[in-house]
Parts: structure tokens; sequence; C-alpha cells
């Protein structure tokens, strides 16, 4: 009897603290539950993105800013062997770096579907805050910068290494119709429009410049007027004239080059389609009918783009990187480490050709774009740099491939972009 009373005591002792430690644990479960739903919740995901839009515009205005940078100490000849204030070099370095990291961490947040509303908003409120302090810099140092041209050079002065500049970019431009004759007499329009385009605003900017510097000079004799500002407009103009006129040589290099690479590509391309075919004979049936098919599929593209390729070579120097692409995942596994190796020495040269001609592409048209395509084009940039560095060709080969979709991601964004803003 003194073992069941002691039982039944020990029950009677359990069951309520049992209910007690159950119904805590439960009432734990359910504010847990509705904790993670409101980090979850519609108000929380609105929360994140509204902080992510905030840091891209944030990005925006920094990565202008830095362009800025640069015009100002070209300007002062700062990086000549001027003695332009040093906080303003100071604030361009930090503010390169700032942007470098900040278009990192707003990349790993497009790219990163896990992260929690929360850690989203935490993650670009710091993107804001780091950007914030960068731009607080420039400020501090473009207020240094004024202080210190006043100082230290007339608008006179300005103006004749102004006009001497517009002189010079009027020199290594020379003809640019010249150069768009020449690519309209050999290639389709497809090939060389962008290159028009940067030939017309090259001259309407230089033009524009002569313009605003013969006002800025009537101005600076005239004590009630100021230059500056046309001085200013002016120096734009000259600097986005030099872009537009890199912009049409770039192009110009880009269709005369995958011309003279476009037979030596075909054959090759011809070499690693028969190739295939040898490589299929030595798998499994249903593999080698699957990479039969495959081939044939190739090499139909393959013989769809040769005729016309002669006239849209840029083009067709893509589609033969595509179709390399195509082969190689055809092939997966069933080559041996030395003739992947070998693919992929083979593959290499359209591929990074198609990826400058994309990230060139992309480059031309980012204009005002939005944050996101900005940050794909550095993407971009940074894996064709990679791929023009590494001596692995299949590491090579990935990197290219990776630079040719940020980069056409970074055109469709920008696309998108002007699309909205209409």
């Amino acid at each position: 009897m003194d073992a069941a009373a002691t039982v039944g005591e020990i029950v009677r002792w359990l069951i309520p603290a049992l209910v007690v430690f159950g119904v805590a644990a439960l009432a734990v479960l359910a504010l847990s539950l509705i904790v993670r739903a409101r980090r979850r919740s519609p108000r929380a995901r609105a929360a994140a993105e509204s902080a992510r839009t905030e840091a891209g515009a944030a990005l925006v205005r920094l990565d202008d800013a830095v362009g800025e940078l640069d015009l100002d100490l070209g300007l002062s000849g700062a990086l000549y062997g001027g003695n332009a204030p040093a906080s303003l070099r100071r604030a361009r370095m930090v503010a390169q770096h700032v942007r470098a990291d900040a278009f990192e961490d707003f990349r790993a947040l497009s790219d990163d579907t896990a992260l929690i509303p929360a850690e989203t908003q935490r993650r670009a409120q710091a993107v804001s805050t780091h950007v914030a302090e960068a731009m607080a810099a420039i400020a501090r140092a473009r207020t240094d910068h004024d202080r210190w041209m006043a100082e230290n050079s007339s608008a006179g002065a300005q103006i004749d290494s102004a006009r001497t500049r517009l002189d010079r970019l009027r020199e290594q431009t020379g003809d640019p119709d010249a150069l768009i004759r020449e690519l309209s007499a050999r290639f389709d329009e497809s090939q060389w429009a962008d290159a028009a385009a940067a030939a017309a605003a090259a001259k309407a900017d230089i033009a524009e410049a002569q313009q605003l510097l013969d006002r800025a000079a009537d101005a600076a004799d005239d004590p009630s007027r100021s230059a500056l500002d046309d001085l200013a407009l002016a120096e734009r103009r000259i600097r986005r004239a030099q872009e537009a006129t890199l912009r049409l040589e770039e192009v110009h290099r880009l269709v005369v080059q995958a011309a003279q690479a476009l037979p030596d590509e075909l054959t090759s391309m011809r070499s690693a389609i028969r190739q295939a075919l040898t490589t299929r004979e030595e798998v499994e049936p249903d593999a080698a009918a699957r990479l039969g098919e495959a081939v044939r599929q190739v090499e139909a593209s393959l013989t769809g783009l040769e005729p016309g390729s002669a006239r849209t070579p840029r083009e067709a120097i893509v589609q033969i990187a595509r179709l390399r692409d195509r082969l190689d995942l055809a092939l997966g596994d069933a080559r041996s480490a030395q003739q992947r190796l070998q693919g992929a020495r083979a593959a290499l040269p359209p591929t990074i050709a198609a990826a400058r001609d994309a990230v060139s592409r992309a480059a031309a048209s980012i204009g005002d774009a939005g944050a996101d395509a900005r940050v794909r084009l550095a993407s971009a940039q940074d894996e064709l740099a990679t791929a023009r560095q590494v001596t692995d060709p299949v590491e090579a080969l990935d990197a290219a491939r990776r630079a040719m979709r940020h980069a056409e991601d970074a055109q469709a964004l920008a696309d998108y972009d002007r699309l909205t803003r209409r």
C-alpha cells in the first residue's frame, strides 16, 4: 500500500506539471509561429522591398557621383601631376571601394532568394548607410575642390584647357562617317547601327561643346555673368563625345574582328560536330540516340546560319558560341578529360568574342538605368576579366558564358527600365 500511495502521489504531482509544461510549450510554439508569420508577412516583404529599392536608388546616385568625381579630377589635373586637394582623390578612392562592395551586397540581395524579409531589409539598409557615408565624403571633397578651383584656376584658363582637349578630340575622332561607310558597304545594318548612333552622338556633342565654350568665353569677359555653368556643361559634352567615340571604335573593331574570325570558327564548329558524332559511337545505345539527335539539331542550326553569316558576323559568332554550349551540354560526361579540355580550348575564342560583344552592347544601353542593370553589367565585366585572365580553358569558358548571361540580363533590365519610365 505504501508503494501504491507513493505512485499515486507522484501521478497527482506529475499530471499538473505535464499540463503546465505542455501548455507552455504550445504557447512558445504558437508565439514562434506568429513571429515567423509576421517576419514573412506581406507587410514585412513590402518593407524589405522598399529598403532594397532605396538601396538601389542610392547605389545609382553613388555610381553617377563616382563618374562626376572622375570628371572633377580630370578638370583639375589632379591625375596628371596637378596639386588639387587630396581629399578629392581620397573621396574617389573610398567611393570606388564602397561602390564595389555595395554592388556585391546588392547582387547578393537579388540572388539569395532564401533570405527572410527582415534580413533583406537589414542588409539593404546597411548598403544605404555605407553609400550615404560615401556620398557625404564626396560632398565635402567637392566643396574643397570648388574652393581649390576658385583659388588656383580662372574661368579663362579652364576654357582654354577645354578648347585644347576638344581640338584634340576632333583630331582623334577624325571622320566617323568614313568608318560607318566602310561597315555599311560590307555588313548588314544590324551590325553597325549602334556604331552609327555613337558617331552621330559624338558629332552632336562636339558641336554643342563648341557652342557652350564660345558662350562661356563671352561670359568670362563680362563681369556681370558667370561662365561656370556653360563651362561645366561643355566639359560633360566633351566627356560624352569621348565615350561615344570609344564606342564607335569598339563596335567597328568588334564587327571587323568577328568577320575575320568567322571562317575559322565555322570550320572549327564543323570539326566539333564530327568529333561529337565519333563520341556517340562510344556510349550506350540510349545515350547515343539522344546525343545523335542533339548533334543533328546543332548541325541544322549551324547550316541555317551559315549562308548569311558573312553579312552578320557579330550575330554569327554569338550563335556559334551558343551552339558550342548546346553541344557541350549534349555530350555531358561522354567525353574524356582530354576531350573536354580540347573542346574548351576550341570553344573559348568565339565565346569570349560573344561575351565582349554582349558586354559592349549592355554598357551602351545602361545610360540612366537602375541599380539592377548596373550590378549585372558589373558582374559581366568581372566575369569577362576572369575569362581573359585564367589559364584553365574550362574555367575560362565557364566565366565567359557567365559574362554573356549577365550582360544579356543587364541589357534586358536596362530596356525594361526605359519602358517603365515612359
